[in-house]
């Protein structure tokens, strides 16, 4: 069979998934970015050609600045926090002791659950009138009276990026888990009897390994994190005072809230851009990390 028959025959099979992917993605793209450049409103009117003015408007705006630094917080403390909590996690359920296979299932519930499902116990969590956070660390006299942890803009990021940690980390945990069992164990053995400590042991033995997953785990959360919007808009819908409003709340709320059809766009490309140069910026660093384990 000819080499030009196996790709036509390639390409064949491939066209019902191409048509697929240009109607669900392709054309609403294009059409994205024809909006952009327009004043359209959401509803009434088709807009009018205003060239880069969205963009311009948008990127020198103090909401934007605002809600991007926001979000940049948001995702690197969460990100950085599930990175160090997955791997002790991991070190953990590593170890042998009665109960892990238990232990190990019970891990994967928070991020099993569907995020509005998680953002809701938490919002019920941080109730200001019967939640039990508040009964918790008022009998153990930490505080003297209830508050809104959700209803003060400082605090209300801190308890969105706890609610995060408790349900993203699992992943993380699961990746470097999956690493750890790819450790030798004669290595790890030799190490220990050559005298190295336990942070010798994780630094030059564990660490190697586990390099390159969580740096896979890093992209994915990383990526995710950047684009938050369900467990926000869930408990605070970007409040108090838009002290928790991410970039993807705030596209929301341009394009549909406001209904501004044009400017909604133009934020929605330049968000798809960021997230675009953070994947790429990551892809080199996991080829470079790839590169150096081999």
């Amino acid at each position: 069979m000819s080499g030009t028959w196996m790709t036509t025959r390639a390409w064949l099979l491939m066209l019902p998934l191409l048509v697929i992917m240009v109607a669900v993605i392709g054309w609403p793209l294009v059409d994205t970015v024809r909006l952009s450049f327009t004043d359209a409103q959401l509803v009434g009117t088709a807009g009018n050609y205003v060239g880069f003015d969205n963009y311009t408007n948008m990127l020198t705006s103090s909401n934007f600045s605002r809600t991007l630094t926001i979000t940049t917080w948001f995702a690197v403390v969460s990100v950085a926090a599930e990175m160090v909590i997955g791997v002790l996690a991991a070190l953990l359920l590593n170890q042998e002791f009665r109960g892990r296979a238990i232990l190990r299932g019970l891990m994967i519930l928070p991020w099993a659950l569907p995020t509005v499902v998680n953002a809701t116990l938490w919002r019920l969590i941080y109730n200001p009138e019967y939640g039990a956070l508040n009964a918790a660390l008022t009998q153990l006299h930490i505080i003297d009276d209830y508050r809104s942890w959700l209803g003060e803009p400082g605090t209300a990021l801190a308890a969105l990026i706890v609610a995060d940690c408790w349900k993203n980390f699992p992943l993380v945990a699961l990746i470097a888990l999956a690493a750890l069992q790819a450790v030798p164990r004669d290595i790890t053995a030799a190490a220990l009897v050559d005298g190295a400590g336990p942070f010798n042991r994780f630094r030059f033995v564990i660490l190697p390994y586990l390099a390159g997953p969580l740096m896979v785990a890093l992209v994915l959360r990383t990526i995710e994190a950047f684009k938050v919007f369900d467990i926000i808009w869930v408990m605070t819908r970007g409040g108090p005072a838009n002290s928790t409003r991410s970039l993807s709340i705030l596209v929301y709320q341009e394009a549909f809230s406001f209904q501004r059809a044009g400017s909604g766009a133009s934020l929605a490309l330049i968000v798809t851009l960021l997230v675009t140069v953070l994947a790429v910026a990551y892809a080199a660093l996991v080829k470079k990390t790839a590169g150096s384990a081999a």
